[in-house]
């Protein structure tokens, strides 16, 4: 079983700067992806980025690419999301996700989540 855990959401004025993280642990974690998405009220569960574990190829949402940067620490088990120049509209709860073969944008493809963590961008 793999535990997924986000941090580092909070409250940012718009142009600001957030970075997340997702602490992975595990008895047998080896992921192929790690990725990030993110769900407003009332909106689908979106993709925004994706990281193979072992390449370190990334992909990212056309609302957040030159903007959001994905990253890994190896030694912590741990994906950073690292989101800079903020939009309103990045408003969202952000999850981590994981699963054992290539990126991809689909949700339903990810096997593990984690709870989430409320990112607010105001005006």
């Amino acid at each position: 079983q793999v535990q997924l855990v986000e941090s580092g959401g909070g409250l940012v004025q718009a142009g600001g700067s957030l970075r997340l993280s997702c602490a992975a642990s595990g008895r047998t974690f080896s992921p192929a992806t790690m990725g990030w998405f993110r769900q407003a009220p009332g909106k689908e569960r979106e993709f925004v980025a994706g990281l193979d574990w072992l390449s370190r190829n990334t992909r990212y949402a056309d609302s957040v690419k030159g903007r959001f940067t994905i990253s890994r620490d190896n030694a912590k088990n741990t994906v950073y999301l690292q989101m800079n120049l903020l939009k309103s509209e990045d408003t969202a709860v952000y999850l981590c996700a994981a699963r054992s073969w290539g990126i991809t944008t689909t949700a339903a493809s990810y096997d593990y989540w984690g709870q989430g963590t409320q990112v607010t961008v105001s005006l």
